[in-house]
């Protein structure tokens, strides 16, 4: 059968084949760059633990705790427990690192300089073209376009892209410095590696200075700021670019400063005025340390981010499918799109995979079907949330509405929820109302603390064949379109061969085998809220299917054919919603 046809190598193309060849399918990716991404250190993606989890290893850097301030004065600090914890990441090492593993990966072939102008389909198939000297045409079984915002594929499938653009713009820029409030060592290389501290959202008044603000560390001492601008106003120059940076380097200094004489400490200590103002201090590379705590800085890169809010009208024509920006603009209030647009290809990869091993039935056509129902929703929820919420935080008086005796601190949540991964901006979603669930009542479930469509907790797991690790370690593929968990206490202090032959192992273990789909069977010692001898179904993208009591035989198997697409139709040509 002919490889799955992906267009655009960023992250998310780049992710997607190496999810698929983890289900065993093989790919073609289209690159229309040369294969080397070009390092910009202000272009960056934050990852929920989860999105990373099924990633390989990345250069990042893993938040411990997230500070809002309001000039000196601390509004929130959260701390991050290292399951939870984002992590962040500059967009080209993300991109190196996953080309590094698809060199690895036999089933993948990456063809660059290969620009995509024509996309046909018929009932066996997709073919496209790219340009080139005497261009050259790909024969696939589907195509994903994950090329980006301006997607070819998206406008040769005649799929409208609606939305707003410009709803919210950053001045941004990479600098490597250390920070008055910022924890960590020196490295033994001679670089500050921040500790404690993973990133502080700071306020001023509107029409202030430094305005609104976001540090956010990375590795080698570097931190990504973004300052707040207004949606559609000019153009920031170089000039504009530096001054905005000696400026907050000098508040955040002469903050500083304030706080140690205020906390005690003598003008001697903290650095006495008159030998230079911190913003003077703060625009000299290579000067000595400012009065705030403040040294030396380099600035490595700068930028403006402008965030749009659009949301295409379909995901999937036939055989083409629509994954990453191509499908979805999202970035305001500090929704990641990247994180966004790799939940796409968790989604979509083992749907294509189950697709791809069992042929072209209507059990196939309604599960490719499931991805646009699914991912599209959540997004158009994210998008939604962030439409509810940009008005109370812009038109609202900021941090200023959040403080003590000021107003509804529940607004706080929405300048950090984004970020740091919570709530209706930035938790993963739950596919309450999926398509991929037996008839309502066919099936018993009992009670676990995870909801039905919900990500799974990560939870120590140990395989068959003893092998021992957590829950995420057989998700993305390695183990199969399904997992089945049996909450087993007691099981955790015994190896495997003792109760693999015990108990009621030895019947779920063969209806396991006998699944429509490729299961893998694991073991919990526990599981939140889950009683003893409980069974999961959870699906290769980490979210619960369902919760079934032990020796349900018949619901496991609903289950498994629930999510493989339901019953067998009469076959078809596979096609979905026109575009």
């Amino acid at each position: 059968m002919d490889p799955v046809i992906v267009v655009g190598a960023g992250p998310v193309g780049l992710a997607l084949s190496l999810a698929l060849a983890r289900h065993s399918v093989p790919s073609l990716v289209l690159d229309a760059t040369d294969g080397h991404p070009q390092p910009r250190a202000a272009r960056t993606c934050v990852l929920r633990a989860d999105t990373a989890a099924l990633l390989p290893p990345l250069p990042g850097l893993r938040w411990r705790s997230w500070r809002t301030r309001r000039r000196t004065q601390p509004v929130e600090e959260i701390d991050l427990p290292p399951e939870h914890a984002p992590l962040h990441v500059e967009q080209h090492a993300l991109e190196r690192a996953l080309r590094a593993a698809l060199a690895d990966e036999k089933l993948v072939h990456v063809v660059t300089d290969s620009p995509v102008d024509l996309l046909e389909q018929d009932p066996r198939g997709v073919t496209a073209h790219t340009r080139g000297p005497s261009g050259t045409w790909w024969r696939g079984s589907y195509a994903v376009g994950c090329d980006g915002a301006r997607s070819m594929v998206r406008k040769l499938l005649g799929v409208r892209f609606p939305g707003r653009t410009a709803v919210e713009r950053h001045a941004v820029a990479a600098l490597r410095v250390r920070l008055p409030w910022e924890e960590g060592e020196w490295g033994p290389d001679g670089v500050w590696e921040p500790g404690s501290v993973g990133g502080a959202l700071l306020h001023r008044d509107p029409g202030g200075t430094p305005g609104e603000v976001t540090a956010r560390p990375l590795t080698a001492g570097l931190w990504r700021l973004d300052w707040l601008l207004t949606p559609r106003g000019d153009l920031v120059t170089p000039e504009e670019m530096l001054e905005r940076v000696a400026d907050t380097l000098a508040v955040w200094s002469e903050e500083a400063h304030t706080l140690r004489v205020g906390a005690g400490g003598s003008r001697e200590a903290a650095g006495h005025k008159d030998a230079g103002t911190p913003r003077a201090r703060s625009r000299r590379r290579g000067a000595e340390e400012s009065p705030g705590g403040i040294g030396a800085y380099e600035l490595v890169d700068t930028g403006v981010h402008t965030a749009h809010q659009r949301l295409a009208r379909h995901w999937r024509v036939d055989r083409a499918f629509l994954a990453g920006d191509a499908a979805h603009l999202t970035g305001a209030l500090g929704v990641q799109s990247v994180d966004e647009g790799l939940r796409d290809v968790a989604n979509l990869a083992w749907k294509l995979a189950v697709a791809w091993h069992d042929g072209h039935d209507g059990a196939a056509r309604a599960l490719l079907d499931s991805y646009e129902a699914e991912r599209r929703s959540a997004v158009a929820a994210r998008l939604r949330a962030v439409d509810q919420a940009l008005p109370t935080v812009r038109k609202s008086g900021g941090l200023r509405s959040l403080l003590t005796g000021g107003g509804a601190r529940a607004h706080l949540g929405l300048l950090t929820d984004g970020h740091l991964g919570h709530g209706l901006l930035g938790a993963p979603p739950t596919y309450a109302g999926t398509p991929l669930a037996p008839p309502r009542g066919s099936a018993l479930q009992v009670p676990v603390r995870t909801p039905p469509g919900a990500p799974v907790d990560d939870v120590p797991v140990t395989a068959a064949d003893g092998t021992r690790g957590t829950l995420r370690d057989w998700l993305g593929g390695t183990g199969g379109e399904l997992l089945v968990v049996l909450v087993a206490p007691g099981t955790a202090v015994w190896d495997s061969r003792h109760w693999l032959t015990a108990g009621m192992m030895p019947e779920l273990a063969a209806n396991v085998e006998r699944l429509p789909l490729r299961a893998t069977l694991l073991v919990a010692e526990d599981y939140p809220g889950a009683a003893a001898h409980t069974v999961l179904v959870v699906r290769a993208d980490g979210h619960l299917a369902a919760a079934l009591p032990a020796g349900r035989a018949d619901a496991l198997r609903a289950w498994a054919e629930a999510l493989r697409g339901g019953a067998d139709l009469p076959p078809g040509d596979g096609s979905g919603q026109e575009g």
